[in-house]
């Protein structure tokens, strides 16, 4: 049985698969990362973006409106802000909400480019399947993607992870987000 592969690997066969995937999105290629919090979207998000020369990131968290996180005022951001003007050949942005002053506060700017990231919970949903050219599901056991989480934000947060946790795999079993997916990535990989 030939080793796992690692998770350099796994992005540079991902990045090999964007590229020769159709764009979808005016000439962009969009890809789309998801997953539960805490498996290893944004990690994976910074490999493919090296590999695709700096392809712009878009990290969902950016979009929600804190932890109400998934209304579909999530997904009208994106579109209004980034997939409708990427899909015009001009370039986007958008308000980045500000979790700890709780309010949106600048505008980040999403360059056009052959190729943009968009990582995070909901980044897959059935919202942008049209402009998707590779449609990514990251996962890790739930112990494991607690702990990252709570490691990265704090143990006050608990309370709010497992909520989160909840609505992230109610929304994820409504829109069949894992079996829409192009592409299933272990986010335990070792990094390589």
């Amino acid at each position: 049985m030939p080793p796992p592969s690692t998770a350099a690997q796994v992005a540079a066969d991902l990045a090999t698969r964007l590229r020769a995937a159709p764009a979808r999105l005016g000439r962009v290629r969009l890809v789309t990362i998801d997953g539960p919090a805490g498996s290893g979207k944004t990690t994976l998000a910074a490999r493919l973006s090296v590999l695709l020369d700096d392809a712009p990131v878009v990290h969902m968290d950016d979009l929600y409106e804190g932890w109400t996180g998934l209304s579909p005022d999530v997904w009208r951001r994106l579109r209004d802000g980034v997939l409708d003007p990427l899909a015009a050949g001009r370039d986007g942005g958008f308000r980045r909400y500000d979790w700890d002053a709780g309010r949106f506060a600048e505008v980040v700017p999403v360059p056009l480019s052959y190729a943009v990231v968009v990582e995070g919970v909901g980044a897959g949903a059935r919202e942008v399947d049209g402009a998707s050219s590779l449609r990514i599901w990251v996962e890790a056991p739930r112990d494991e993607r607690l702990a990252r989480g709570l490691e990265r934000d704090g143990p006050a947060l608990r309370d709010e992870w497992l909520r989160w946790a909840d609505v992230e795999e109610r929304h994820f079993a409504a829109d069949g987000t894992r079996d829409r997916a192009d592409a299933a990535v272990d986010g335990t990989a070792p990094p390589g």
